[in-house]
């Protein structure tokens, strides 16, 4: 069952102060299942005030013991899982066994991140004079906003909020009012676990609105945000404009290089499996499927070959393998990129249409011959849209993977170690997988260059950005 969503402020649950909501729609019938409160300026400024008593009461209880309420959190995560995932499925559409590995797959970035807070240790600095100690030490960096998008509601959320916790901070999330209620039960298990009132906030709302007020609000020191690059560089620029610490994740458009030595076959299925998962709907998804001319028509034969035989379908029946989109809008989107690929000379494989006239079901979709003029060469599809061209070599694809202002995720397929090392230095983006996927395990770096950000999301690296670095210098009197 479906609940209506409250804000948590200050450790209570309840309605926005002047009442309005925004509904709520399951993405697979397009009925509205629930409603979520739309926070008005008094809600946010309650909001900052419990962040600013929440970090006051947060930041001095040990990195031992926060580590302890975390884990318990992660514990109470994975009990719920099975009653989560649903709500999570009703609200965003994917299928039910993403969405409980999405819940489980957060518990294990809490489990992290907790370890991380009893190890995120200061250091002494050997002096040039005897009796002079330097010392450096690692503050919490205060009060942090953190804004997050629907395509994944808990693992977004996640990650920012158990970094900013094991750090010592409290952190007010704005969370997708699309899909709230998932969120909500993570925020839930939080509180459960003994986080002080106040460490935690959620809100839902207008999200532009939101934003231009709690970023620039002094009781904010850090924000971090994922969602489109021009949503993103609107942020950083308020951020920036108050010299606030900021994390941005942001758009993609991935290639995945298939050189010719590599096993066809098996790229052809790893990359099919990685482009449809959550219907496409992935920053890190594989979007540009770069294959050497020699093995291009084998891989677009496997590839075009696992793509019509997955079910698509509600993601809670049995054996369906991707979901509706999230909303209408990436309906609209697929149909005008495919549109003007087609008018520009672009082939469709499979797929290309809107599936029934109830929900956001849509084929999954194989393009080749796409021009470079098409829009869909240049912009993230976000959506189940693959491309597959061919190239002659090396550097033609280093060229073409790098074309782009984007620099998130990055794929490559080859039997040569070789090969493999030169691609890996080549290609300007954040992470790289090679012969396998191997992107998003909480202990490793997530995180782009170039117009897909900056700052890390996973690994040792994530917690540094909540951190202050504070020098002390002590000479014996």
């Amino acid at each position: 069952m479906y609940s209506d969503v409250s804000l948590f402020i200050d450790g209570a649950w309840g309605p926005a102060a002047g009442g309005r909501t925004i509904d709520v729609v399951n993405p697979a019938t397009g009925d509205k299942i629930g409603t979520v409160p739309h926070a008005a300026i008094s809600d946010l400024d309650r909001a900052l005030e419990a962040a600013d008593k929440g970090f006051k009461t947060w930041r001095k209880i040990s990195a031992f013991d926060r580590s302890k309420i975390m884990r318990k959190a992660a514990d109470l995560l994975r009990e719920r899982a099975d009653k989560i995932a649903p709500l999570l499925t009703m609200e965003q559409g994917k299928p039910l066994a993403e969405a409980k590995g999405e819940v489980m797959a957060g518990a294990d970035v809490i489990d992290w991140f907790a370890e991380e807070a009893r190890r995120a240790y200061g250091r002494l600095i050997p002096s040039r004079t005897d009796g002079v100690h330097q010392i450096v030490i690692k503050e919490p960096v205060g009060p942090v906003a953190a804004f997050t998008p629907w395509n994944f509601p808990i693992n977004q959320v996640v990650r920012k909020l158990s970094a900013g916790l094991a750090a010592g901070c409290s952190i007010i999330v704005k969370a997708p009012e699309e899909t709230p209620a998932s969120p909500a039960e993570l925020i839930r298990v939080f509180a459960d676990a003994g986080v002080p009132a106040g460490t935690i906030n959620l809100v839902y709302g207008v999200p532009s609105e939101i934003s231009e007020y709690l970023i620039p609000h002094p009781v904010i020191k850090k924000m971090s945000f994922t969602g489109s690059t021009v949503v993103g560089k609107q942020l950083a620029a308020i951020a920036g404009a108050h010299m606030k610490r900021v994390t941005m994740e942001l758009g993609g458009h991935a290639p995945a290089i298939v050189f010719d030595d590599a096993d066809v076959d098996a790229a052809s299925r790893i990359l099919a499996g990685s482009k449809y998962r959550n219907a496409g709907q992935v920053c890190v998804s594989p979007t540009r499927i770069l294959v050497q001319e020699k093995v291009y028509k084998q891989f677009v034969e496997g590839f075009v070959g696992h793509t019509k035989n997955l079910k698509v379908g509600d993601g809670h029946d049995s054996g369906t393998n991707m979901g509706p989109l999230a909303n209408a809008r990436r309906i609209t989107a697929m149909e005008t990129f495919i549109g003007d690929a087609q008018q520009k000379g672009a082939t469709i494989q499979t797929g290309g249409h809107r599936i029934g006239n109830k929900g956001n079901f849509f084929e999954p979709t194989v393009m080749t011959d796409v021009p470079m003029e098409a829009r869909v060469m240049t912009e993230e599809p976000f959506g189940p849209l693959a491309i597959i061209s061919p190239f002659q070599g090396f550097d033609d694809v280093v060229t073409e993977a790098n074309r782009l202002p984007y620099g998130l995720a990055s794929y490559a397929f080859t039997r040569s170690g070789k090969t493999a090392n030169a691609i890996a230095n080549a290609v300007e983006a954040g992470m790289m997988t090679i012969n396998h996927l191997g992107l998003a395990l909480p202990e490793v770096p997530f995180g782009g260059i170039k117009d897909s950000g900056y700052g890390s999301e996973g690994g040792s690296e994530a917690i540094e950005a909540y951190f202050n670095t504070k020098f002390v210098t002590q000479a014996g009197l």
